[in-house]
């Protein structure tokens, strides 16, 4: 083979490869594609002149790099940012509106609480008179004996502990109550004349000089809650329309609870006669505690 034929050969194997990387950067979209090349025919039959005009046809079809269609890249990343902005904002709406309801919600619940411990009446509760019935300062169903010059009993001793001097307790009469009973927390339990010490050692105490069952005004029914019987213990269990019977004699009265307060022991208003038939019933309260009186009001079914 001549020199001529071995520089031919080699101008052709140069085309051939050419053309391939031109069609494989078409293929990419990293040129405009052209008029497809075709390989020249074999280097015999190609005259050694015509070498330069395909190297320049080839050559036209590719674009400077300054002309080609800038990527998208940039503009689908703005995209998710902006949706990911959305998003965050929505999280931060629904969990403002959240915390709105649960303060809204807690508030409530407080006012619903104050209320309930604050003894708030129900529609039925008559209102007492501004006059006392009897000179008190201090409700009746302490825990502290009237002893003169002594030092108090302690609780659990107490029940040991004789009075010096009897003490009389009035015999009930046809029309004061005898006997109360509560079925909402199993009391039933005999009622007696007076609500002082010895008189409720021996059950439930009728305060004397408020109204008698049935009639017009405010009986007051008193019981000690964590000694001598404990009969008033879960006085603070009876809800709104629980029943209560007081029977004077045979005679039964049936009323509903219509109230219920926690108040200090100085309180004696809640003793006070009501242009109604009502019954109210005191113990102390907490527990074992006896800081305060807890007050039942019930009103006379008709």
């Amino acid at each position: 083979m001549s020199v001529e034929e071995l520089e031919r050969a080699l101008l052709l194997k140069k085309r051939t490869e050419r053309a391939e990387r031109l069609r494989r950067l078409a293929s990419e979209g990293r040129v405009v594609p052209s008029a497809p090349v075709e390989p020249q025919p074999a280097p015999s039959a190609m005259p050694q002149e015509t070498s330069a005009p395909p190297r320049q046809a080839g050559m036209a079809g590719v674009r400077p790099l300054e002309q080609r269609t800038a990527p998208q890249k940039p503009l689908r990343r703005a995209d998710s940012g902006k949706l990911r902005d959305r998003l965050l904002l929505a999280v931060e709406v629904i969990a403002l509106v959240g915390l709105v309801v649960i303060l809204a919600t807690s508030v409530l619940n407080l006012r619903d609480l104050n209320r309930e411990a604050s003894g708030a009446s129900g529609p039925g509760v008559p209102t007492p008179t501004a006059t006392a019935l009897i000179e008190m300062r201090v409700l009746p169903g302490g825990h502290e004996p009237p002893v003169a010059g002594k030092e108090p009993v302690p609780a659990q001793y107490r029940h040991l502990v004789a009075p010096e001097v009897p003490v009389p307790i009035p015999t009930p009469g046809p029309e004061q109550p005898t006997r109360i009973v509560i079925p909402a927390i199993n009391v039933d339990a005999r009622v007696v004349e007076g609500d002082a010490w010895e008189q409720l050692k021996r059950g439930a105490g009728h305060h004397i000089g408020t109204a008698n069952p049935g009639e017009r005004g405010n009986c007051v029914i008193s019981a000690h809650d964590d000694i001598y019987g404990e009969i008033f213990r879960d006085l603070n269990d009876l809800q709104l329309e629980d029943e209560i019977v007081v029977y004077a004699g045979a005679q039964p009265y049936r009323y509903k609870v219509v109230a219920k307060r926690i108040i200090e022991p100085t309180q004696v208003e809640v003793m006070d006669p009501t242009p109604d038939p009502v019954l109210t019933l005191i113990t102390c309260y907490p527990y074992r505690i006896d800081t305060h009186r807890i007050i039942i009001i019930a009103a006379l079914v008709q």
